[in-house]
């Protein structure tokens, strides 16, 4: 679907700091339309973010008799976004966030800014993966373990009683597109191929021995350099070699615990491969729907409050 003549009974926003998705939803949960555009938080001034928005959700609002909810989540809430909403800390029920009113130029829509999530010791935030968490808890309201959220940056989250106890924060697949793309080892990393083998070998040599980290690193230049190591294959070690470095920091985490991968598929395979190899039988889910199911929970709180 696109975003062609639809018209929406509220809109779902998931405003990242490269992607801006939306999606007109019925009341019901259908969703009649979607667009997307690269509008991010990371490119936008303060007062880019309404005209982005009304770029794409425009068409669905036509001459509405009232103003049509708009609930958003992710970095549109930081203190680089639309509005800075203020975090609330753990442990706290992701489900009961409530969306904070955000004023808006245009008075077609209305506003809403779901808050992220904070942690004091160890110090960390999330804004976005809250949403996605209570997507996850809508769909099994009874989970108690880990749920780990693999991406740019990737989240390992304890859940207990509907609660978000506490969370740890990874930079691994911003590490990857960095080492990837930008130092020496881009010019012998390939932009797609896998070698599954080579990954699965370098998981266990990064969580046996994580403090050779840097040095296996920079192990994969000198392999091509000298050995002919193959652009996939390097590809995939560094992948390997980030993720088994990750576990072996987030081993308190996953040891002994019921554990879901929640994530893209294919990257959430690879850490389920990972986690299989240590004897984890973790469950890995295409996440694409949570954020959805979750941005849907905080609009019924909306319209519980409103009617």
């Amino acid at each position: 679907m696109s975003a062609g003549a639809a018209y929406a009974d509220w809109i779902a926003v998931d405003w990242g700091t490269s992607r801006l998705r939306v999606w007109a939803m019925a009341a019901d949960g259908t969703i009649r339309a979607e667009a997307a555009s690269d509008d991010g938080m990371g490119g936008l001034a303060r007062d880019g973010f309404e005209p982005a928005l009304l770029k794409l959700v425009a068409p669905w609002l036509g001459s509405v008799p009232v103003p049509v909810p708009v609930v958003a989540c992710g970095m549109v809430g930081s203190r680089q976004g639309w509005a800075e909403v203020p975090y609330r800390a753990v442990p706290c029920a992701p489900g009961a966030l409530q969306p904070v009113p955000v004023a808006t130029q245009d008075g077609r829509i209305r506003l809403f800014i779901m808050p992220g999530v904070s942690q004091a010791k160890p110090a960390d935030v999330m804004r976005g993966e809250e949403t996605q968490i209570a997507g996850f808890l809508v769909e099994e309201p009874g989970f108690d373990g880990v749920l780990c959220l693999p991406g740019t940056h990737t989240k390992w989250v304890h859940i207990s009683a509907g609660e978000i106890v506490s969370f740890q924060t990874f930079m691994t697949g911003e590490l990857f597109r960095l080492i990837s793309e930008e130092s020496v080892l881009r010019h012998g990393i390939a932009n797609e191929g896998f070698d599954q083998a080579r990954f699965e070998s370098a998981v266990a040599d990064a969580l046996s021995r994580p403090e050779r980290l840097a040095q296996r690193l920079f192990a994969i230049r000198a392999e091509g350099v000298l050995q002919g190591l193959t652009p996939e294959a390097a590809r995939s070690q560094l992948s390997g070699e980030l993720i088994g470095a990750e576990l072996a920091a987030a081993r308190p985490y996953w040891l002994g615990q019921e554990v879901v991968v929640a994530g893209a598929p294919a990257l959430a395979a690879l850490y389920g491969d990972a986690l299989q190899a240590q004897g984890v039988s973790a469950r890995v889910l295409d996440a694409g729907p949570l954020t959805r199911i979750g941005l849907g929970r905080a609009y019924t709180t909306i319209s519980e409050t409103t009617a």
